[in-house]
Parts: C-alpha cells; sequence; structure tokens
C-alpha cells in the first residue's frame, strides 16, 4: 500500500492579505486627503479667487459684486471640503478594518505580537545593539502613528457632526484645531515613513517594499 507523501511546510505571510489591503488603501486615502488640502489652501486657494472671477467675468461683459463673487468661491471651497469629508469617512472605515483585521488575524501577524517580541529581544540583549534600538523605535512609532490616527479619526467625525450636536458644536474651535494639527503630524510620518523605506531597501532591509505588496514568506 502506498504512503501518503507528508504535507508540505506550511508558509505564512509576513503581511497578511488584509494588512497590505489596508496599509495600501489607507496610503492612497492620506494621499488624497492632502490633494484637497493642497487644492483649498494652495492651489485653488478658494478664499482668495473671489477678484479673479470679477476680473475674468469682466471680460466677457459680465459684472459680479463682490458678495456674488464670494458666493462663487464658498461653492468650489464646499466641494473641495465634500470631498475631504468622503475620504475622510474612508479612512475612518479602514481604521475599523485594521482593527477588526489586529482581533482575527493569526497571532504572530498582529502588530500587538510583534511589539511584544521586539521589546522582549530588546530586554534581553539590551540597548547596545543598534538592530534592536532601531526595531523597537520603529515598532513604537507605528504605535504613535495608530494612536494620532485615532485621534485624527474621532476629532474629523466630531467636526462632521459638530452643527447638530450642541455639545461638539460648543468645542468645534478646539476640536478643528486638534485634527488639523494632527493631520500635519501624520504627514510628517507619512513622509519620515517613505524616507526610511527607501533607505532601508537600499541598504539593510532589501525587498521590505515587495514584502509590503506580496507579503513576503514566512516560515511557520
Amino acid at each position: 500500500m502506498l504512503q501518503q507523501a507528508p504535507p508540505l511546510a506550511a508558509t505564512q505571510r509576513k503581511n497578511s492579505a488584509a494588512l497590505r489591503f489596508w496599509h495600501w488603501t489607507s496610503a492612497l486615502l492620506i494621499l488624497a486627503l492632502l490633494t484637497t488640502i493642497l487644492f483649498q489652501f494652495v492651489i485653488v486657494k478658494a478664499r482668495e479667487a473671489a477678484p479673479l472671477f470679477q476680473e475674468t467675468l469682466q471680460k466677457s461683459n459680465i459684472t459680479l459684486t463682490t458678495d456674488q463673487a464670494r458666493s462663487l468661491t464658498r461653492i468650489i471651497s464646499h466641494r473641495i471640503w465634500d470631498w475631504h469629508i468622503y475620504l475622510g469617512v474612508g479612512l475612518s472605515v479602514m481604521l475599523l478594518f485594521r482593527i477588526i483585521t489586529e482581533l482575527r488575524q493569526p497571532a504572530t501577524q498582529k502588530f500587538s505580537y510583534k511589539l511584544a517580541q521586539v521589546r522582549k529581544l530588546f530586554r534581553e540583549v539590551g540597548a547596545d545593539s543598534p538592530d534592536y534600538r532601531h526595531s523597537i523605535f520603529v515598532k513604537y512609532s507605528y504605535l504613535v502613528f495608530y494612536i494620532m490616527l485615532i485621534v485624527m479619526v474621532v476629532t474629523g467625525l466630531a467636526l462632521i457632526y459638530a452643527d447638530d450636536v450642541p455639545f461638539l458644536h460648543s468645542l468645534e474651535h478646539t476640536i478643528k484645531e486638534i485634527h488639523n494639527f494632527t493631520m500635519y503630524l501624520i504627514l510628517s510620518f507619512t513622509a519620515l515613513h517613505i524616507i526610511g523605506v527607501v533607505r532601508a531597501e537600499l541598504t539593510t532591509d532589501r525587498g521590505i517594499v515587495s514584502d509590503m505588496i506580496n507579503g513576503g514568506d514566512q516560515p511557520t
């Protein structure tokens, strides 16, 4: 009687499909949110466009009052912020997706497990190892990013409903300041993250980008 061949060793991806989907989708959403801010305050400058509307239409013998021109700029501004809100809601959904992913994916793929492992190794080896110092710095920077993302999403949702909820309306200015400040922190983190990934890809950690695309093989 023929014996069955032993099963092939199971392999597990370094980065699960759910994590990769969250990573790239969130990156695109954050980039799109940045684009709405650039259009609002740098490229279009909707608040300063009223004189330009008046000047352009005057060439066609159409005269706009200052109030009429400002009404047009408000339409543009509202359209841009509508897209900002839609993208922000999308980012909120992705944050919820990330939390669910953390709870449901295999233990060795969870961020909490990877952070605990790095902390354990750091305690065993000590602070003398540059590699472990770098690893624990990276993991804690991700933790800070997740906290910032939660703050930005919560404050963004609060701003959406600020006009309808008296309690939120009374805090609208403070919430907006926190939201804007956190957004700039996340953009700064994103820029530093890209620089760090490119540096790692070119030096000590080749394949880090492809691992976040195809998952990377990790024997179980």
